[in-house]
C-alpha cells in the first residue's frame, strides 16, 4: 500500500485564495481591513521565522499585520500592557502571542489577557474552556487545520477511532477535543502510556504531536490508517527536517499521510488568517 498525500500546502493555498476574496469584500462593503497583531518576546530563532511567515501570509491575502518585537527580559506587566492596548484598539481584529515565551513569564496568564473576541489563536483559558463546551468561536490553529485538512479530502471522522500522541494545550489536547466534537472516539497518549505501539495500532486516525523526531515507528501504524504528523524537528546531520512519524515506513502502511514539511504547517497559518478574517467580519 502506498499512502496518498494530504497536501496541506495546496489546501492552504486554496483557503488563502478564498480568504482574499472575503478580505476584498470587507474592504469594499465596510471599509474594514482585517488586522492581526503578533507579539514576539525574545529572539528564539524558530519563533522569529514563524512570526515573519505569518506576517508575509497576512499581507499576501490583503490583510494588515503588525509584528511587535519585545526584548527577552520584558516583564509580565509590560507584555500584558501591550496586549491590553491591542484589546482596546478597534482596528485590531486578532492578537497572537508567539509560543513559547521566555521562561520567567507566566505564559497562560499572558495568553488569557487576550480578549476572547480577538483570541484568533484559540489558546487562552476561555477559548480552551469553550472548546470543551462546544461553543468556541476560535480553535487552536493547528488542531483546526488538521480537521479542516481531513474534511477537505473527505476523510470520515465520525465513528472512527482517533489516537492523539501528545497532550500540549496548543496541540494535543485541543486536537483531541476537535476530533471528539466531530464524533470520533479519541484516545490521548503521552510519555506514561503503557504499550504505546499497541494503542497507536488501534488508530483509524493518528495525530502525532509529541515533538520527538520519528518517534512513532512505521510498523506501529494500522494498515489503512490516516496519519497526520504535526511534528517538525531538526535533526543534526539530516538534510531535511522530519516529523514525529517514521515517514517512509508509515507511508507503506497508511492510506493517507501528511508530508513534513508541507502538511500541517501551512494549514496552521491558513487557520490563523481565517479566524482573523472571521473576527473582522463581526465588526
Amino acid at each position: 500500500m502506498a499512502a496518498k498525500i494530504l497536501d496541506g500546502s495546496a489546501t492552504a493555498k486554496q483557503i488563502r485564495a478564498e480568504l482574499a476574496v472575503r478580505v476584498e469584500k470587507l474592504k469594499a462593503e465596510k471599509g474594514v481591513t482585517p488586522r492581526l497583531s503578533v507579539i514576539l518576546v525574545g529572539e528564539d530563532p524558530a519563533s522569529v521565522t514563524y512570526t515573519r511567515m505569518k506576517k508575509k501570509a497576512c499581507e499576501a491575502t490583503g490583510m494588515l499585520s503588525d509584528l511587535i518585537e519585545l526584548p527577552a527580559d520584558s516583564t509580565q506587566e509590560q507584555v500584558k500592557g501591550i496586549i491590553s492596548d491591542l484589546n482596546a484598539d478597534p482596528t485590531v481584529h486578532g492578537i497572537l502571542v508567539q509560543h513559547p515565551v521566555p521562561g520567567h513569564l507566566d505564559e497562560m496568564d499572558i495568553l488569557s489577557t487576550v480578549a476572547p473576541e480577538k483570541d484568533v489563536d484559540g489558546i487562552s483559558a476561555i477559548s480552551l474552556g469553550r472548546l470543551v463546551l462546544g461553543t468556541a468561536d476560535y480553535v487552536s490553529c493547528t488542531p483546526l487545520g488538521i480537521v479542516k485538512l481531513l474534511e477537505h479530502y473527505d476523510i470520515p471522522i465520525k465513528g472512527k477511532e482517533a489516537v492523539v500522541v501528545g497532550r500540549s494545550i496548543i496541540l494535543g489536547k485541543p486536537a483531541a477535543l476537535a476530533l471528539l466534537e466531530r464524533h470520533a472516539t479519541v484516545t490521548i497518549c503521552h510519555s506514561r502510556t503503557v504499550d504505546l505501539p499497541a494503542v497507536v495500532n488501534r488508530a483509524d486516525i493518528l495525530v502525532a504531536a509529541i515533538g520527538k523526531p520519528e518517534f512513532i515507528k512505521g510498523d506501529w501504524i494500522k494498515p489503512g490508517a490516516v496519519v497526520v504528523d504535526a511534528g517538525y524537528n531538526k535533526v543534526e546531520g539530516r538534510d531535511k527536517d522530519v516529523g514525529d512519524v517514521e515517514y517512509d515506513a508509515a507511508a507503506d502502511r497508511a492510506s493517507w499521510i501528511t508530508p513534513v514539511p508541507g502538511g500541517v504547517g501551512p494549514m496552521t497559518i491558513a487557520m490563523l488568517l481565517a479566524q482573523t478574517v472571521k473576527s473582522a467580519e463581526k465588526y
